[in-house]
């Protein structure tokens, strides 16, 4: 079987950090679902490339001898991705941005306008991402910027252009939706709707268990902002979303109040480091003037 360089994504990431919790981490994936890729891996290479206990974890003569290979082959792709975005750019002139969310709060308009008059003939493609990709389409090249919730997986550059209190999504009916704002506690036994665990970190954020005393009961999963408000509205849990979100996605079986005990999310344009082009940088600035100034 052939390997892929995500497998040597992996392979590297827990060589580098001798800790498969710490590796998944950085990966932002489940730690499970790490430590079946690298086992996959090595019965692919029919040869072992840790020695693992309960406690430690170590390369073999065979993953140490493979590490600086797997990291030279990875440095050599993202150079190949970077000359090819590069050729690919000087062949178009259209901006692919992700987002998970839709973006709202005036900006597609405005920064159509503003990258209008910086760079005549380009245009601008938006690309929902679903929320099972952290990097909202950045990593595997599918777009070439994106207005994302933080946090976002580390070795992305990153401009943050608006914060926002976090608010919940109540079934129309719910004991709740009286209420002027919603205090945390008192969403401590509510069931919620999760983002896929290969959110990572942001799944975490957005059950607002950075700030609770035990994690959020999580009844199902959605892989879309509006699969999660379909299923908040037919009443199978609760949702976590920010204020310009709760305008946006305003329906007739939900209501959103303010939560108070979170700290606010925070909207940001995110880009892969290292891509310099101006495309790409007339779009961070444009949003950062639209929605910073707003």
């Amino acid at each position: 079987m052939d390997v892929h360089v995500r497998d040597l994504r992996y392979f590297v990431a827990v060589a580098e950090e001798l800790s498969f919790t710490r590796a998944a981490g950085r990966l932002f994936i489940a730690q499970p679902s790490l430590s079946k890729q690298i086992r996959r891996l090595e019965t692919s290479l029919r040869i072992p490339l840790f020695e693992r206990d309960h406690r430690t974890v170590a390369l073999t003569a065979a993953g140490a001898a493979l590490l600086p290979q797997a990291q030279r082959i990875i440095r050599q792709w993202e150079d190949a991705q970077s000359e090819l975005a590069e050729v690919a750019a000087a062949r178009r002139t259209t901006l692919t941005v992700g987002f998970h969310t839709r973006i709202g709060r005036g900006l597609i308009p405005n920064v159509t306008a503003k990258m209008a008059k910086s760079l005549p003939g380009w245009t601008l493609l938006f690309r929902q991402i679903a929320w099972s990709d952290p990097t909202v389409g950045l990593a595997d090249g599918e777009v070439d910027v994106a207005v994302a919730w933080l946090p976002v997986p580390a070795g992305f550059a990153r401009k943050v252009v608006a914060t926002e209190d976090r608010w919940v999504a109540l079934p129309s009916g719910h004991r709740l939706a009286a209420r002027e704002t919603v205090a945390l506690d008192e969403l401590a036994e509510e069931p919620f709707i999760a983002l896929p665990r290969s959110a990572g970190p942001l799944r975490e954020f957005w059950l607002g268990n950075d700030r609770r005393a035990a994690p959020a009961r999580v009844v199902a999963e959605a892989e879309t902002a509006e699969e999660s408000l379909e299923a908040a509205g037919s009443g199978l849990g609760v949702v976590l979303l920010s204020a310009g979100n709760a305008q946006i996605y305003q329906r007739d079986d939900i209501v959103c109040r303010r939560v108070t005990g979170l700290p606010p999310g925070e909207l940001a344009v995110v880009w892969r480091a290292g891509d310099e082009r101006r495309a790409v940088q007339v779009f961070v600035e444009a949003c950062e003037r639209c929605l910073c100034a707003g």
